[in-house]
């Protein structure tokens, strides 16, 4: 009995690990992804701009989670509680995206593509991102596309 019960929790485990894990698009995906969604200078902005963002905020992960305390940061891109998603736990939310935060950590990243898109219109570039004016502003980022 106990180790028809172990194998039964074994392969839950495994069903269940690599949904918490998210879904990590490939370096060279993510490269194509951006550059069809318009992000070569969207906001004088690069791809490379984004995609230094994206590794330093989520290494590329779909279901990437951030708890900054009185807020929390979702998705590929960290998209903040506080401002522009709704988590149902952050005081005095704003929504600006008007999108479940939740929503922002499932495989698919076109909402989450918006949102981005509009904080940086917003921002007019990419300073509300602490991964990106600590690890990539002011750099060489052709790192992060090249061969793609």
């Amino acid at each position: 009995k106990s180790m028809l019960f172990l194998g039964f929790l074994l392969a839950f485990l495994g069903l269940a690990l690599p949904g918490i894990q998210g879904k990590k698009i490939p370096r060279c995906e993510m490269v194509k992804i951006l550059r069809r969604n318009g992000f070569e200078g969207f906001q004088g902005t690069t791809v490379a701009d984004w995609m230094c963002l994206v590794k330093h905020e989520s290494d590329y992960n779909t279901k990437a989670y951030n708890n900054n305390g009185p807020s929390r940061d979702y998705g590929i891109f960290q998209i903040n509680s506080k401002y522009w998603c709704n988590d149902g736990k952050t005081a005095g939310a704003k929504n600006a995206c008007h999108i479940s935060c939740s929503k922002l950590q499932d495989d698919n990243i076109e909402d989450d593509i918006r949102c981005a898109k509009k904080i940086a219109r917003e921002a007019h570039g990419l300073s509300p991102w602490y991964g990106w004016k600590d690890h990539c502003r002011g750099r060489n980022l052709s790192s992060y596309v090249r061969g793609c």
